[in-house]
């Protein structure tokens, strides 16, 4: 038999490993022509050779020397930091006692507890003189018409569902509201914030007021904040300031039945050994907006309490800016478009 092993001279192996190589070269020219694969092999191999650490280790001895003295000056320096956050904490807390009258004022006429004299209803519109004029226009046409409407006209106590239109409304809390919330939320008279007194832990806590309901017999729902501001000893570069490191929410003292954050769900058990088939029912989380005064604290792994309390974090954050806003959250609520 001929041997095939020779082609023209060249060895069939040799043949076979050029075409290899040329079908190689052609296949990295089609990935290397890849914008994402060039991103990523650059990210590659930027973290591997241009970290800090691996830049730093290039240096001279005496240039790391006075690298180290920078980063004990950046502590100081966050320290000093982490005192100037509490003192404005000791700031806020000031001013929140100058707030605290006027937001009592502010409950007292939402709720209709007290009706505001005509000195303190008496308010100016940027088109204050068009307003004359074309009322002015207006009366002179349907003043009949309004005198008789005017009698007829309704007068509810207070300003209606005050809270409850503001929390429908704002996109994070309308997230968190539920449809069986809703009856709930409109008998929300208040929301108010404790600081913790001069010289005690940073905290604050949330109080949610409430008028006699159905559904509950608590008149206040708390939520309680815990503060740190300090440097993490750890990694003293990360500190950006005052954080929660905790939350503890309250117990609801619901009435009969009216529980939203539960569910009763109905579920067919097999007997393994009978075969008998039989129907139980249980209670599981539902979703509300009352989950919020769980009273459980964050546990388990560091991630986990991280996540937790960063969500809880930005939500109060949310309520904070509402509750001293107030009216203009409401008001800019009711704008036509």
């Amino acid at each position: 038999m001929a041997d095939n092993s020779f082609s023209d001279g060249v060895p069939s192996d040799a043949l076979e490993a050029t075409k290899n190589a040329s079908n190689a070269e052609k296949l990295t020219d089609q990935v290397m022509q890849n914008p994402q694969v060039l991103a990523a092999l650059q990210e590659r191999l930027d973290n591997v050779s241009h970290t800090p650490s691996s830049y730093i280790e290039t240096l001279p001895k005496a240039v790391k020397r006075r690298i180290n003295a920078l980063k004990q000056l950046q502590v100081r320096c966050a320290h000093i930091e982490a005192k100037f956050y509490e003192e404005v904490h000791d700031l806020e807390r000031k001013y929140a006692a100058l707030y605290q009258p006027l937001f009592d004022k502010r409950r007292e006429f939402i709720t209709g507890d007290v009706e505001p004299t005509d000195a303190e209803s008496e308010w100016h519109s940027e088109n204050e003189e068009e307003d004359k004029l074309a009322g002015d226009v207006k009366n002179k046409v349907v003043i009949a018409e309004k005198e008789a409407a005017t009698a007829e006209e309704p007068n509810p106590k207070g300003i209606p569902e005050f809270w409850f239109t503001i929390f429908r409304n704002v996109d994070m809390l309308s997230e968190l509201v539920q449809e069986y919330d809703e009856p709930i939320l409109k008998h929300l008279q208040d929301i108010k914030v404790k600081f913790s007194d001069p010289g005690q832990p940073m905290s604050f806590v949330l109080e949610f007021h409430f008028e006699p309901n159905d559904y509950f017999t608590n008149s206040v729902l708390t939520k309680t904040y815990k503060m740190k501001s300090e440097p993490d000893q750890a990694d003293p570069f990360s500190f950006e300031g005052p954080e929660i490191v905790d939350c503890d929410g309250c117990a609801i003292d619901w009435k009969k039945g009216k529980n939203v954050t539960v569910k009763t769900i109905k579920k067919k058990q097999k007997h393994k050994g009978r075969g008998t088939v039989r129907t139980i029912t249980k209670q599981v989380p539902n979703d509300s907006f009352f989950n919020f005064f769980s009273p459980l604290k964050a546990s388990g792994d560091g991630e986990s309490l991280v996540s937790f309390v960063s969500s809880s974090d930005l939500l109060c954050r949310h309520i904070l800016y509402l509750q001293s806003s107030g009216l203009p959250s409401f008001q800019s609520l009711l704008r036509p478009p």
